[in-house]
């Protein structure tokens, strides 16, 4: 049996799919996280289900992409049963849909956030309220997995739905206070929640990058266990072959790329108590005016601070923009958002240009930052979209959640490190320990040096004529990690000075995203779009490394003003729109 799971966004889908079927579909305190159909199997009473889960839809006229999706997959099923997830707060509102989008089938109601509903002086029977709608009606909300299976095992005997949405006596449901604390009213000022947010950022950055924090102390140890434990032992084995391979070859760069776990978990931690909190979605209505004036909307909020995190999960939210050009638009500036798996890369980096982790790493995140809206105002054409958004509660992480979405980030990098990264620096370091004869030799004559050094002339302008670095910085057209893998174990340390090592972060930052944010972008924008804004990237990518190194070597001297001169320009040559209204004093304030 394939069961839907169907409901508002942010009403608890997700969180309801995982229960039931062990997955770990991505929640968070937001509206859009869950963009596409998800199917698992699960419990169901004492058998198996299917269950679908769907993406967040607020009327049976869908309107933007993620609902679309969600109305497709139902109207493609139209004999399958479904459980409608509602909060508490939203019933009322909820019901109009769950008789629109489950009439004829068979549906269960599922209650939930009936605990912080309560509180606020909210009242649900949710006996008197299966009665009066002829369906199963349950609250999630504190049951265990087998539990929810018997619950949601009574749409087998349920009838299908029939009629329409009832009105609500006061027997079965009273409404919760609709008030506002005053921190509540606070974030909503952006004098007050913008700061806070840098705040919350910098400190996020410190804690991540400083030497004096937990994330450099973490780094260290791990370093340490690599080079010296794992490395001194690897180091006493008796076959020179086995020996240089993992002592001068995989121990070092798996070293270098796992020895920035901990700081990608720190980075990790600030974007989920963002997400929990309920401050991203205040930031995104805040900011809507800020983005419209590069042609995005507020909601673009939400997939460009989930690329700090990851570039292909962050194009996958791009879906819940209500217009495919903002959406193409969006796909396009988010590989400039440095992702964690280039965090490897700058510090490994950093240290030839920067005596400081912490303001190279800022600097390089500035830049990234910078590029995706200087991408944003050149292809904007002028059009604008609507912003219509639903605010997430304001509420404190729950410390388990918060553990578990850690450990399931730790888990995920550690499997990809120890699957592609492993195979990649495995299969370099084989082609770079010998000759086509098949003999152990230098690096200089293996069949690696061979085949790359046709490679030598890409970075040759900003002072690397080296096929290892041309090999190295490719490589991360596969995964971003490969980067710093490929230098530590082919160079052992960056041989270059302070310009080619900033000119060669500005590559990484600039240049395609990996494989995975390649395919994601394929499915949300096309194949053939996908690639071309890839190749786009990745030429563009080496302009913009000639010129920091250029830069970096003297050349701001004869750019600066050039630069302003171009501006100067393009300012004297924008057209504006012009408004009429009245000069007086007390003239009518117009807002977008």
């Amino acid at each position: 049996m394939k069961i839907f799971l169907v409901g508002n966004p942010n009403a608890g889908k997700s969180t309801l799919f995982n229960a039931l079927t062990r997955g770990h579909a991505k929640v968070g305190n937001w509206h859009g996280v869950t963009v596409g159909t998800l199917e698992r199997e699960g419990v169901f009473g004492e058998g198996k289900a299917v269950y679908c889960d769907l993406p967040g839809i607020y009327a049976a006229d869908a309107r933007s992409m993620e609902e679309k999706a969600a109305k497709a997959a139902l109207d493609a099923s139209p004999a399958s049963p479904v459980l409608f997830v509602a909060e508490c707060d939203s019933l009322a509102r909820a019901l109009t849909l769950f008789f629109a989008l489950c009439r004829g089938r068979r549906a269960a109601l599922v209650l939930t956030k009936k605990r912080q509903f309560v509180r606020r002086g909210g009242f649900v029977d949710e006996g008197a309220l299966e009665r009066l709608l002829h369906v199963p009606v349950f609250c999630a909300e504190g049951k265990n997995r087998r539990a929810l299976a018997r619950e949601a095992a009574r749409l087998q005997s349920a009838p299908p739905l029939s009629g329409g949405a009832p009105a609500m006596p006061g027997s079965c449901y009273i409404p919760a206070r609709v008030t506002l604390s005053r921190t509540e009213r606070l974030l909503l000022k952006g004098y007050v929640a913008v700061p806070l947010f840098l705040a919350f950022l910098a400190a996020a950055f410190f804690l991540t990058f400083s030497p004096l924090a937990p994330g450099g102390w973490m780094k260290a140890g791990l370093e340490a266990l690599f080079s010296d434990v794992l490395g001194g032992l690897a180091r006493r084995i008796h076959s020179p072959v086995v020996r240089g391979l993992l002592a001068e070859g995989l121990l070092p760069a798996l070293g270098t790329v796992l020895g920035f776990l901990p700081q990608i978990l720190m980075l990790f931690l600030f974007l989920i108590l963002l997400e929990e909190s309920g401050l991203l979605s205040r930031l995104a209505a805040l900011t809507d005016g800020a983005f419209s004036a590069v042609g995005l909307s507020g909601r673009a909020v939400f997939s460009l601070v989930m690329g700090f995190g990851c570039t292909a999960a962050a194009i996958l939210t791009t879906r819940g923009l209500d217009d495919r050009r903002v959406q193409r638009r969006t796909v396009l500036c988010l590989p400039y958002i440095s992702c964690s798996a280039k965090l490897p890369v700058y510090l490994t980096l950093s240290a030839s240009f920067f005596p400081h982790p912490f303001l190279a790493a800022l600097l390089l995140y500035a830049l990234g930052v910078g590029a995706a809206l200087a991408a944003a105002v050149l292809t904007d054409r002028g059009e604008t979209s609507l912003f219509v958004m639903e605010l997430a509660p304001l509420q404190c992480p729950r410390l388990r959640f918060v553990v578990k979405s850690l450990l399931f980030q730790a888990k995920q990098f550690i499997i990809r490190t120890a699957t592609v990264i492993l195979a990649f620096l495995l299969a370099s370091r084989l082609l770079a320990s010998f000759d086509f004869s098949l003999r152990l030799c230098d690096v200089g004559d293996s069949m690696l040096a061979v085949l790359c050094r046709g490679l030598s002339f890409l970075f040759a302008p900003a002072g690397m004529n080296d096929w290892r670095i041309a090999y190295a910085a490719l490589s991360g057209l596969i995964a971003k990690e490969n980067v710093a893998g490929a230098i530590t174990m082919l160079c052992g340390a960056f041989p270059y000075g302070a310009a080619s090592a900033f000119a060669l972060c500005v590559f990484v930052l600039t240049c395609s995203p990996c494989v995975s944010a390649i395919a994601a972008a394929a499915r949300e924008v096309g194949a053939k779009r996908a690639l071309l804004y890839a190749a786009l990237q990745t030429g563009s990518a080496f302009l913009f490394c000639y010129l920091a190194y250029f830069l970096w070597m003297g050349g701001a001297l004869y750019a600066l003003p050039a630069l302003l001169l171009v501006c100067a320009c393009l300012l004297i040559g924008k057209r504006h729109e012009g408004i009429s209204r009245s000069r007086r004093r007390h003239a009518r304030r117009l807002h977008r």
